[in-house]
């Protein structure tokens, strides 16, 4: 049976590409940089923010050190206002109520850095009681490398087979499979239902009651 789910955060847990957006804007405007429309930054999340800064820079200005530029500006700014559109997708508070109540163990497995992942699950989850709240640190692989799973299968103290792993992006299938745990592709986020099918995941969702069906099944 399962017995720890993890889940990813942005476009999984939370909408929270406004927030996002707005706050990349501010960073490349500051800079003298175009913007973005909402709808293209889709596209841009989901590797951790310094992809994310590449992907919005114009052609021949995606340098390391722009993407250190726009992200100096960009921390500040997010770290006041991620919170300001950011909302837990439909049925999802009380999908992880039921699942807690079950006994499952819960995490967070995201690319977003620590600190706004901490402070964004505190905010919209208070009363789940999450095993491990993990977000892109210095020195550890952002997914898809599996490394971030591994460490709270090592929390949990479950095998691989006890794990259920949901997230919205073919970046989330590809860390699943690289970690050898069960995934499960959800299609309310920010990709099109066709990239998690490409990675041929062993569960497809369209609304968050269904998760708790699945960890029933095993």
């Amino acid at each position: 049976m399962k017995r720890l789910v993890i889940f990813d955060l942005d476009g999984t847990l939370l909408n929270t590409i406004a927030d996002l957006a707005q706050s990349t804007n501010h960073a490349l405007a500051a800079l003298g940089y175009p913007t973005h429309e909402e709808s293209a930054y889709n596209f841009m999340v989901g590797n951790g923010i310094n992809k994310l800064f590449e992907r919005a820079l114009p052609e021949g200005e995606k340098t390391e050190e722009n993407v250190l530029r726009v992200r100096k500006e960009f921390i500040p700014y997010y770290d006041v206002h991620n919170a300001d559109k950011s909302r837990p997708y439909p049925g999802m508070p009380e999908l992880l109520n039921l699942l807690q109540e079950e006994g499952m163990q819960l995490a967070v497995a995201s690319n977003k850095y620590q600190s706004a992942t901490e402070k964004l699950i505190a905010h919209y989850f208070p009363n789940i009681r999450f095993i491990a709240v993990l977000g892109q640190r210095e020195g550890v692989n952002v997914k898809p490398d599996p490394s971030i799973v591994h460490e709270i299968i090592g929390i949990a103290n479950v095998t691989k087979e006890e794990v259920l792993y949901v997230g919205d992006s073919g970046v989330d299938m590809q860390t699943a499979a690289n970690a050898g745990v069960t995934a499960c592709g959800v299609t309310w986020g920010f990709r099109p239902r066709t990239e998690l099918e490409e990675f041929k995941p062993a569960h497809i969702v369209e609304e968050a009651k269904e998760i708790a069906a699945i960890t029933r099944r095993y």
